[in-house]
């Protein structure tokens, strides 16, 4: 799988202010960067961690102009990723301390396809009838504002026909579905593999607009992420939300972060950017499938920042900051292995989500339980900095 510099970087990256981690193996850990000029510039001095630079009041300077430590060629990093080398210098995901959380059936096309999954109880085979007889009832009823009185009457509607869901709860109802992806540092990056269950047979990939967020509740960027999904274990119960969605490598961030410039430098690119983004998916596979897919943040239906609020507040605090999934409209249904199964990956499939203002992330996708173990965590991230004297 070629990445170039070229292929993931932004449109506008000579102007964009972009952070990378960098897996520097002389040091055992990661190093925090700036992209400048085809480099990742090493910016550890003034930030340990991701986390700490993102509370930085000055972190849009920093990564602009601060005078930085080693250079590293951003082709070599990203052949070398992509070539699963983790003896030399590599890309990894672009955020460190924060938490990663999702939000979910965000989309009134994705929460139609979620109530499927539920009806179906994750049977593949069931799904295109069960779309035709929902269509009618249910579709209409999406179009409704979340939280409103239009949506209370219908839930009252649909309840007395029988028709009522948990999708449709938190899809149109006041509150809605957040839930804690991955891990604390279990994010992959672009480059590398991303990991499906062996057992499951209804899959698929998410592409999804991320917010990067600090301790304060302050939107500070944004970057790419697949919210990889097994839809067959949520279709048999919505309490396997965990184990449909937290797996080894389930969880792909990058290709960079991307600060929003509120200090003036010039790059134009703020939160209305995040909520007018296209976001485009394709899949190819080893078998010459090819598949493409749209999310288009404008037809989301609740607004990004309300989605923040009900993360962080008076509730909830984070002190290391979370990244935030926004969810996605792409549901796929194009049949592959069955006519009336719709989607699902096979291994070797090469994944690409891109969106002009944040470049490409690229993974091929394996198994979970055969795709490289997560083994780096937090004690070991400690000790690297405590060794290089950044703490």
């Amino acid at each position: 799988m070629p990445l170039t510099p070229e292929s993931v970087l932004p449109v506008d990256a000579s102007s964009a202010l972009l952070i990378a981690r960098v897996h520097e193996p002389e040091w055992d850990g990661p190093c925090v960067a700036a992209v400048r000029d085809g480099h990742a510039v090493d910016l550890t001095a003034h930030a340990p961690t991701v986390s700490d630079l993102l509370e930085r009041e000055d972190a849009c300077r920093i990564v602009r102009e601060a005078e930085g430590g080693r250079s590293r060629p951003l082709d070599e990093l990203l052949a070398a990723t992509a070539a699963g080398r983790r003896d030399v210098p590599h890309l990894l995901a672009p955020v460190d301390l924060q938490v990663i959380k999702a939000a979910g059936v965000t989309f009134a096309e994705s929460l139609m396809e979620r109530v499927i999954e539920e009806r179906t109880g994750g049977d593949p085979s069931l799904a295109a009838r069960t779309r035709e007889r929902l269509a009618a009832s249910v579709g209409p009823v999406t179009a409704v504002r979340p939280g409103s009185p239009e949506a209370e009457k219908a839930k009252a509607i649909l309840q007395t026909e029988g028709l009522w869901s948990q999708y449709l709860e938190v899809g149109i109802g006041p509150d809605p579905e957040v839930f804690t992806k991955a891990p604390v540092l279990s994010a992959v990056g672009t480059g590398a593999h991303i990991g499906v269950l062996a057992s499951s047979v209804w899959n698929n990939p998410e592409p999804e607009a991320v917010l990067a967020v600090d301790s304060r509740g302050r939107v500070r960027g944004a970057l790419l992420g697949n919210d990889v999904n097994l839809r067959d274990i949520e279709g048999r119960s919505a309490l396997l939300l965990p184990r449909a969605k937290d797996n080894n490598a389930s969880c792909a961030l990058g290709p960079f972060l991307r600060l929003f410039d509120d200090e003036g430098g010039g790059n134009g690119f703020c939160l209305d950017d995040v909520r007018g983004m296209e976001i485009d998916l394709e899949v190819r596979g080893t078998d010459g499938y090819v598949l493409h897919g749209s999310s288009s943040m404008r037809r989301i239906s609740r607004d990004v920042l309300d989605l923040v609020s009900s993360v962080h507040g008076a509730h909830h605090q984070h002190p290391d900051g979370f990244v935030l999934f926004t969810g996605t409209l792409f549901a796929p249904t194009k049949d592959r292995d069955a006519p009336g199964e719709g989607f699902t990956h096979h291994e070797g499939d090469v994944v690409r989500i891109s969106s002009p203002r944040l470049g490409a992330l690229v993974n091929t996708v394996t198994t979970s339980e055969t795709a490289p173990p997560w083994e780096y965590g937090l004690r070991h991230l400690m000790r690297s900095l405590a060794h290089r004297g950044v703490l």
